[in-house]
């Protein structure tokens, strides 16, 4: 998988690489049980901090995208939680500012739904 990180970008990197790990789970190109690189691997890889990796690789582990495990390493997660309670309220968190700029710009909500869909689509939301 290739990680595309925006070094100008306001958003941090771990959060990008999160981001990054996050859609090619969900549109296959990463699969349950695959090995992702070593924290080291992958700092070196995309040339930023090892510490930067620990911090996203940590978070997806709490999130359960990933499984880590001394042994083995890295790897996509099996069991990937379905959606509870906790989920929907930070998703909601991070979608109000997204809603709010397409209303400041005067997008319907027919025209923001229909975007949404479209990008759940196309990460393979038929899962």
């Amino acid at each position: 998988m290739l990680i595309a990180i925006d070094f100008n970008s306001e958003t941090p990197i771990y959060t990008q690489l999160c981001d990054q790990i996050i859609i090619g789970i969900a549109g296959g190109i990463l699969q349950a049980g695959e090995p992702l690189p070593s924290v080291r691997r992958m700092a070196a890889d995309i040339g930023v901090n090892v510490n930067t990796v620990n911090k996203a690789y940590t978070i997806l582990k709490d999130e359960g995208y990933i499984a880590i495990d001394r042994r083995s390493g890295c790897s996509v997660s099996a069991k990937i939680p379905p959606v509870d309670e906790k989920f929907s309220d930070e998703l909601r968190k991070r979608l109000i500012p997204i809603a709010a700029a397409a209303a400041c710009r005067r997008m319907g909500a027919e025209a923001f739904q229909s975007l949404c869909k479209k990008i759940y689509d196309e990460l393979g939301g038929q899962l």
